[in-house]
């Protein structure tokens, strides 16, 4: 492992984790310097540390968490980072509010302190060049490298200590470059558009300024050839598994996932279903449950109850296993399905993983592993010990946003979503139950009907920044024009208000039901 100390702007140490002092290229910048010893040592691990804060640098923490070659740690316990809140207004994923108390999924890196592999900066250097700015230049290599399959952390056990301010902010102009560089060129003007409207400022030679810039085409760059295997001497550590299927009027559809459940080369331990039934006298329609043999313990549980939230909850109480599969009741799956997803999960030392879910013929859009945005509560394992500190909340039944929820509850516990292209699960797409009722929601029968819906808005309430509710409301303005009958901008713009209004009037409502 390689320590290379910085005084933001140059090198002024470099050693090793047995305190040998090597020599390096003074004239070089930060990251001139890290490529220099990653060419050096290709497999190494190499630290950076901003040189005011070695004494609580946890030198000792740096096997614990830095566990495979395809991973970029950082910390920086301040709110935000290099680019400010700012950078909220473009940027909707759950990676920009981050949680500084847990290991937390992010491309926002900071120069105070981290920890990337030689590889990693041996495979992506003649497409991302050393930078004089030691921070743009680290959140340059994550924000590009992250969808492609490098994983990207917030981690504060970097540090002993994380009580004190680390300043080290971008300018405008800086932030401008950064948008251009790293996102579609439409997002630049959508960023100004937001300074004007919520900053009150006209940024326009930020703007100017950052058109002479090139993106940066990941396309070119594959750090595919980093293998990644946690698993000791490659096996395959096999654990309990129990199924959750929350069904309602999809009686044949279920008992093809159970067939395939029941061939499995590894089995689960138990397969717990909550069937629900909104009429009232009604009762099971599961027959097979009982009248024929499974090579697995079912657990059933019958409800007047609708909805998937509350179902979910229920069948979570009944959980004994380390792991949980949760499952739609419309899916298939091939017969080596369980034992394929225990392999990749132990190469991963993940807690949870969305796998993917597709109707037939629909084609398969991303084909690497990497830190997902969402969350499958119908296509995913998770580790037992952190899906029961959590509950789908049922402010979201017959809405929008329980998926999402409950994947940014497991990340807030210091638990990420990685997503996995195979084993995939082939989603059916059943026809919905006969029997379900429309549901009843408080905002029905407004005459001014919310907009985005309720549930929406109090996702963004609860899991994002006050950015980039602002930035979604932009957004939204512009696309939601193109499918609603009002043509006349002014009148549009009122209506439009009036709706986003009512949405946030029915959040906060939710926000505050207990």
């Amino acid at each position: 492992m390689i320590i290379i100390y910085h005084n933001h702007n140059k090198v002024v140490k470099v050693s090793t984790l047995t305190d040998e002092i090597l020599p390096f290229n003074k004239k070089g910048t930060i990251s001139s310097v890290l490529i220099d010893f990653a060419i050096k040592y290709p497999e190494s691990g190499i630290v950076w540390c901003n040189e005011n804060f070695e004494a609580f640098l946890n030198l000792d923490s740096l096997n614990d968490i830095f566990y495979h070659e395809k991973m970029m740690l950082s910390y920086n316990p301040n709110t935000f980072g290099f680019l400010g809140k700012e950078i909220g207004y473009i940027d909707a994923s759950p990676f920009i509010k981050i949680n500084k108390e847990v290991t937390f999924p992010t491309w926002e890196m900071s120069s105070l302190v981290g920890v990337v592999h030689s590889k990693v900066l041996l495979e992506i250097c003649s497409v991302i060049k050393p930078h004089s700015n030691f921070d743009y230049y680290l959140n340059s290599i994550a924000k590009v490298c992250m969808p492609l399959g490098l994983l990207c952390y917030s981690e504060p056990q970097l540090l002993k200590r994380k009580d004190f301010i680390y300043s080290s902010k971008s300018s405008r102009f800086t932030l401008f470059r950064f948008t251009k560089q790293h996102y579609k060129l439409r997002w630049t003007f959508i960023l100004f558009l937001n300074f004007v409207i919520y900053e009150f400022k006209f940024p326009l030679l930020s703007l100017i300024y950052s058109v002479f810039f090139r993106n940066i085409n990941k396309q070119t760059i594959n750090i595919d050839k980093i293998e990644v295997d946690c698993s000791s001497k490659n096996e395959t550590n096999f654990e309990a598994l129990d199924v959750i299927i929350p069904t309602i009027g999809r009686k044949e559809y279920l008992y093809d996932f159970l067939q395939d459940l029941s061939i499995q080369t590894y089995l689960p331990k138990n397969v717990i279903i909550v069937e629900q039934n909104p009429l009232s006298g009604s009762v099971s329609e599961l027959d097979y449950l009982t009248s024929e043999d499974w090579p697995f313990e079912i657990k059933h549980t019958f409800t007047n109850q609708a909805g998937a939230c509350n179902a979910r909850n229920i069948a979570l109480d009944q959980v004994e296993s380390e792991w949980i599969f949760f499952a739609d009741d419309d899916i298939r799956i091939d017969h080596f399905f369980i034992e394929s997803a225990f392999k990749d999960i132990s190469k991963y030392k993940c807690k949870a993983v969305s796998f993917s879910c597709l109707q037939k013929d629909e084609k398969k859009s991303n084909t690497k592993v990497f830190q997902w945005n969402a969350f499958g509560s119908g296509c995913s394992f998770v580790k037992s010990e952190a899906a029961k500190m959590t509950r789908f909340d049922l402010r979201y039944e017959f809405g929008f946003g329980e998926d999402g929820d409950f994947g940014m509850q497991l990340r807030n516990m210091g638990c990420d979503v990685l997503y996995f292209p195979n084993p995939a699960i082939l989603h059916l797409k059943a026809p919905i139950g006969g029997f379900r009722t429309k549901p009843d929601l408080a905002w029905n029968n407004d005459s001014i009907k919310p907009k985005p819906s309720p549930t929406v808005s109090l996702y963004k309430i609860l899991h994002e920044t006050k950015e980039q509710h602002k930035g979604y409301k932009v957004i939204l303005f512009f696309k939601y024009y193109r499918k609603q009958s009002i043509k006349n901008p002014l009148k549009y713009f009122t209506q439009f208000q009036k709706e986003w209004a009512k949405s946030l009037y029915w959040a906060n409502k939710l926000f505050d039901k207990v």
